[in-house]
């Protein structure tokens, strides 16, 4: 069996990458520079480039690639970067998915819980309407749309809303883990907004999960069953690395002064996700509490 990733390289696509290739099966990476073995084809999403019949004959195709929305301040070059990114990536895959003579039968498309905008601490599942705000309206609702086309040439296609990922390989935990090992760790803006999260592994297994049943379409969360608070996820961090944290909370306008934009609605906002999709299909989590899953990825 053959699957097709984009993003191979980032933090989700390789871990999804390794854990299928250890169970045998043929993992080919698009990439964007010469291809190096049989096992990496060529593609340029910015200029609409992919051979239909690199397709031809795989089992699916997970869909990861796209520029890094929380790892430089947001201007406007960046937020430009992070939507064309997006659309123009799954624009180019799902054009060569639709004139594939033979196109594979699922289509798995990353997306993001940025797509409900702040829910404060009211719950939001796959049902729930988009929100507001940049990462929603700009970014979540026309990358979503851009697959499209795959359903309507009757491809099982899921929408992979993935939360605030835990692993030491890459994402917001090792940029926070020195701060916090240094006993300075402490809540952002009010501490009351929800992080929506998952481990690696659960992340891993819950793709491998929609990969093999035919009966998930349509959004799915990639989180925990358990979303927490801001200052719940400090508190955990704190004890999974044996050090207090700080009393006093990390002001909003520090946070907008040194990151941008992003902190607005990264950081001081907040989703409070359930996994209703996946729970529906009997899906069963390693890691349900933030706890096991920090000691787990620490």
């Amino acid at each position: 069996m053959t699957i097709i990733v984009t993003g191979s390289s980032g933090l989700l696509g390789s871990a999804l990458a390794r854990a299928l290739r250890a169970e045998g099966t043929r993992v080919v990476s698009l990439v964007r520079r010469a291809p190096q073995g049989p096992d990496e084809s060529f593609w340029n999403p910015a200029r609409g480039l992919l051979d239909p019949a690199v397709l031809r004959g795989a089992a699916a195709v997970v869909h990861l690639a796209g520029a890094g929305i929380g790892d430089r301040r947001w201007n406007d070059d960046v937020r430009r970067e992070v939507v064309r990114s997006r659309v123009e990536g799954t624009r180019t895959l799902v054009r060569a998915l639709t004139e594939s003579a033979s196109r594979p039968p699922a289509l798995l498309s990353a997306s993001a819980i940025g797509f409900y905008g702040d829910t404060g601490d009211r719950e939001v599942d796959e049902t729930s309407p988009p929100g507001e705000g940049f990462l929603a309206r700009d970014v979540v609702v026309p990358w979503e749309a851009e697959t499209v086309p795959a359903e309507e040439a009757g491809m099982r296609v899921a929408r992979l809303r993935t939360g605030l990922v835990l692993s030491t390989d890459g994402g917001m935990l090792p940029r926070i883990l020195p701060i916090f090992k240094l006993g300075l760790g402490a809540p952002l803006g009010s501490g009351r907004q929800y992080w929506s999260w998952i481990s690696i592994d659960d992340w891993v297994l819950a793709v491998r999960r929609v990969l093999e049943d035919p009966g998930i379409s349509g959004p799915v969360n990639l989180t925990a069953p358990e979303p927490v608070t801001n200052a719940e996820f400090t508190r955990e961090l704190g004890r999974a690395v044996h050090r207090p944290v700080m009393p006093l909370a990390v002001p909003g306008f520090v946070l907008r002064t040194a990151i941008g934009g992003f902190a607005e609605e990264g950081v001081l906002t907040g989703q409070r996700v359930l996994p209703r999709r996946l729970l529906e299909a009997g899906h069963t989590f390693r890691h349900m509490r933030l706890g096991d899953a920090l000691a787990a990825v620490l």
